[in-house]
């Protein structure tokens, strides 16, 4: 991957729907050549999907949420990770050093359904404690980061 990949993934990840056209005039590179590094981009795992980033707000999800989870013992994880995987309201799970084993970003309806997942987080076998931030605004997000290289 060279810096011209780079020049249209950060086009990309500005806006997945720009054409070929407009990125190419931005990057000053043919139309056809545009498509086929994306192509090969795709081909090579480094696009994995194309995606839409929703304003939770105004479609009800109000609170914003990170959760730090510890596990008992690392044979927990798969198990953990499987319920993670499959809860709507738990928008990323990272797996992490440190104090906490996870760090949930959750974004749900209401304090009342947040209470309602910390309940299922703390019922799933093995987790043996969680804290809990409330996000008071986001201030950056980033769903890639394209330092040049």
């Amino acid at each position: 991957m060279d810096s011209m990949d780079r020049s249209i993934l950060r086009c990309l990840s500005e806006d997945s729907r720009q054409s070929a056209t407009k990125i190419s005039r931005t990057v000053h590179l043919s139309v056809a050549a545009v498509i086929e590094r994306i192509r090969k981009l795709e081909r090579n795992g480094i696009i994995r999907r194309y995606t839409i980033v929703a304003d939770q707000h105004k479609i009800g999800n109000e609170v914003v949420a990170l959760m730090e989870v510890s596990l008992e013992h690392p044979q927990y994880y798969d198990e953990f990770t499987k319920v993670m995987n499959t809860h709507p309201d738990v928008v990323a799970c990272d797996y992490l050093t440190g104090d906490y084993d996870f760090m949930l970003k959750i974004q749900t309806r209401s304090s009342e359904t947040l209470e309602q997942l910390h309940r299922v987080i703390k019922s799933v076998p093995g987790v043996s404690g969680t804290k809990t931030y409330f996000v008071l605004k986001e201030i950056k997000s980033g769903l890639t980061a394209l330092s040049e290289a």
